[in-house]
């Protein structure tokens, strides 16, 4: 039986990736600030270390995949702490538990928005690991009124971080898949307020187009996180995979080739 560690695991994308896992057969060891087998703050530096001790607890030292999930998309400088080092952190503190695995996987949530205006300022403070320095600039931008390209600017700096490591010694060079799904909008707690009415609704996915059946629920995403960290994928490497309705096929269309 796997064991796979999922943050955000109480609710949207990650719930039902807990879910779709543990119907499968597999061992989940749940990550969130509530409902969870590790009940932590991934926002702050204690909460990321007792991630790690917990989790090398409760698996006995090795686990088989981890699904970096947790997140907010609120404009403030909360989300850079969670989405980016929080995700960074929960990756690196356990990817010493996934080598003792015969078919290690990581996978992590980015977004479409990693399309969208975003601030290279803030990007680049993350990049070069200065947590006081992002959050500094985050604040500026709530400041400037552009705090909208705060969750967008963690989104871009997450992915970069995983390709430039993905092909590294550590991740490629120890067996391990690391990659990230690309989701469009998706119907969960995070988005019920730009999805509560259909006007709203009909704004967001003029921002976000979707021409392939729109709005998603949880499930689809879901899906694919499973497949990433599943032992048939086997040389998918550095990838964000979109699964956006055709959110970057109509925003970028041939430009990345």
């Amino acid at each position: 039986m796997r064991t796979v560690v999922i943050t955000g695991s109480a609710s949207g994308i990650g719930r039902a990736t807990a879910e779709l896992l543990r119907a499968r057969g597999e061992r989940v060891i749940g990550v969130d600030l509530h409902d969870a087998e590790v009940e932590v703050d991934l926002a702050t530096v204690g909460g990321r270390a007792s991630l790690v001790e917990q989790v090398r607890a409760l698996s006995g030292g090795t686990i088989d995949a981890v699904v970096a999930n947790a997140g907010l998309a609120i404009p403030t400088p909360l989300t850079v702490s969670v989405n980016y080092f929080g995700a960074v952190a929960t990756l690196e503190g356990l990817r010493p538990l996934l080598v003792g695995s015969p078919a290690p996987r990581a996978s992590l949530t980015s977004s479409m928005a990693t399309l969208m205006a975003h601030d290279e300022e803030l990007v680049e403070r993350a990049l070069a690991d200065d947590e006081p320095g992002a959050l500094a600039r985050a604040t500026v931008l709530v400041e400037q009124d552009k705090g909208d390209q705060i969750y967008s600017s963690t989104k871009v700096a997450l992915t970069r971080w995983m390709r430039r490591h993905a092909a590294t010694a550590d991740w490629a060079g120890a067996g391990i898949p690391l990659n990230a799904i690309g989701p469009g909008v998706v119907a969960t707690p995070m988005t019920a307020e730009m999805t509560a009415t259909a006007e709203a609704r009909e704004q967001l996915l003029t921002l976000v187009p979707m021409p392939l059946h729109g709005i998603m629920g949880p499930e689809v995403p879901a899906a694919l996180h499973a497949w990433l960290v599943g032992e048939s994928n086997t040389h998918l490497c550095g990838q964000l995979v979109f699964v956006d309705g055709g959110s970057d096929v109509v925003l970028r269309g041939e430009s990345g080739w």
